[in-house]
């Protein structure tokens, strides 16, 4: 029974050489082979893996240029007035300045000076510009340009004594800083 045994491995052994294309008997053929095999596993398994990183490094590129794009259009998105409102902060200025200037406060064109200048405020507002509150506040560089400096009895120094030129912010941005007076 051994025998039939070895003598099977024998033929299937033989077989494989053939199969092979190598003479019965030439084991180290067969081993020659199966080294040259394994080195073709390794080279393709290393070109697998440079596949796989050339991949995730082209994957990742992709979403930081998708997030970059997208963090752009947001920002775009938010401050899309911007210019529009640096335009308009003139005209604004020059409607208060009519407002003031007339002594009659019964005027129909008074009235209607007013009303222009509330809707181009409000408009402004609810695209989320607003005016900077600096008036007796400590003086912030940050968003007002000191133009004069006084004396003044009863103020601390760096206070804001007077709005020269209203400054507005555009959200989180400074459109316009204000020009201001500040003690001394």
């Amino acid at each position: 029974m051994e025998e039939n045994k070895e003598v099977k491995e024998e033929v299937k052994e033989t077989e494989v050489e053939e199969d092979a294309g190598l003479e019965p008997g030439l084991e180290s053929d067969v081993e020659t082979i199966e080294v040259k095999l394994q080195n073709e596993i390794d080279e393709l398994k290393s070109e697998v893996d440079r596949l796989k990183n050339a991949y995730a490094k082209a994957y990742a590129d992709t979403e930081n240029v998708k997030r970059r794009l997208q963090t752009e259009a947001d920002t775009n998105k938010k401050y899309r007035i911007q210019s529009f409102a640096k335009e308009i902060l003139p005209a604004i200025d020059n409607l208060e300045r009519a407002m003031a200037a007339s002594d009659d406060s019964e005027s129909q064109l008074k009235k209607g000076v007013e009303m222009i200048y509330n809707q181009l405020i409000k408009s402004l507002k609810d695209e989320g510009v607003e005016e900077i509150d600096c008036l007796n506040k400590k003086f912030d560089p940050n968003f007002e340009q000191s133009i004069m400096v006084e004396k003044k009895e009863g103020v601390e120094p760096g206070v804001v004594i007077e709005v020269l030129q209203k400054g507005y912010m555009l959200k989180d941005r400074v459109l316009r800083a204000a020009m201001v007076k500040i003690s001394e």
